[in-house]
């Protein structure tokens, strides 16, 4: 399961740690925040001590006009021993009945000096993008056009030729070889290269080369949402292969169906060519234009005038 640990929120974000240092590898496993309103009116019942604990100008306030008693009972509850952290926003002042208890449990209290609201959006914002499910896939990510294809096929299909080849063409490699894909949400997901293997492309026969280095910066980029899947298959004679186009398969990625196109790899087929336009045709049906089913009702037409 991916994690955080509350290190990786303090450098982030640049929080001042105010107390609790020792609980600074305490890990964050869930992207939801709580701001403690209930928990600081005494209603402790249903406390998601899991989650961040965020306390702004509303809560620090209320939790000032109680009695000194009443305020380090609750403050002290906040700290659990699964509660990964306490952050005060608007750079205010921290009770002191709060840093004891965060001593005592090593629970880390730190300090923003951005509004709660603010605050409450980026750090949701990146602990959904850092804890997001991920796998990794065998496959070439190109950035075609703004597309993001994913390139799969078997072992010396010819899959980092073709994205050599779309390189070549102004296009932009992600990721060649083994793709990171993580889901940031139902309908998207992104895919990055590992970090050892960045802007590299293995060509057989002629080995290892730096994309970056051959063709710029401009040749490369870090990570794109994959729009669509090309499969590289080995042309099968007896197969029948789609020539219309108007069935549209999917392949599901983690929770996510995305778009998929099988071409039958064979001598003479210019791959690169027909990926790039496949790209572009990807996006003309995005975009309402569909040129299958514009000739098949043009087809029926014809064969309706002449019944």
């Amino acid at each position: 399961m991916a994690k955080v640990l509350i290190k990786d929120v303090i450098e982030e974000f640049d929080l001042e740690l105010i107390s609790g240092e020792e609980g600074v590898n305490r890990p964050i496993t869930v992207s939801d925040i709580s701001r403690p309103g209930l928990e600081m009116a005494g209603y402790f019942n249903y406390y998601p001590a899991e989650r961040v604990q965020l306390l702004g100008k509303t809560e620090l306030s209320f939790a000032s006009r109680l009695s000194s008693g009443d305020r380090k009972s609750r403050l002290t509850q906040l700290c659990s021993d699964i509660t990964p952290g306490i952050i005060i926003t608007r750079d205010k002042e921290v009770p002191a009945e709060l840093i004891e208890a965060s001593e005592q449990y090593s629970v880390p209290v730190m300090r923003s000096k951005q509004k709660t609201s603010l605050f409450s959006s980026r750090l949701t914002n990146f602990l959904e993008r850092k804890l997001a499910p991920t796998t990794a896939v065998h496959g070439v990510l190109v950035d075609i056009y703004g597309v993001g294809v994913l390139i799969t096929g078997k072992s010396g299909v010819g899959k980092s030729e073709t994205a050599l080849e779309l390189v070549k063409r102004g296009h932009r490699l992600v990721a060649d070889d083994c793709v990171e894909i993580r889901q940031e949400d139902e309908t998207t997901i992104v895919g990055s290269s590992p970090e050892l293997i960045e802007h590299l492309l293995e060509i057989r026969g002629l080995g290892i080369i730096n994309v970056m280095t051959l063709f710029g910066a401009g040749a490369v980029r870090s990570f794109k949402k994959i729009s669509i899947v090309m499969s590289l298959e080995l042309w099968e004679q007896n197969k029948q292969y789609d020539r219309l186009g108007l069935e549209e398969e999917k392949m599901k990625i983690i929770d996510t169906e995305v778009t998929k196109i099988t071409i039958p790899v064979r001598p003479g087929r210019n791959l690169a060519v027909i990926i790039e336009v496949a790209a572009m045709n990807f996006r003309l049906k995005r975009m309402g234009v569909n040129a299958a089913q514009q000739f098949t009702n043009k087809l029926a037409s014809v064969i309706s005038d002449k019944e």
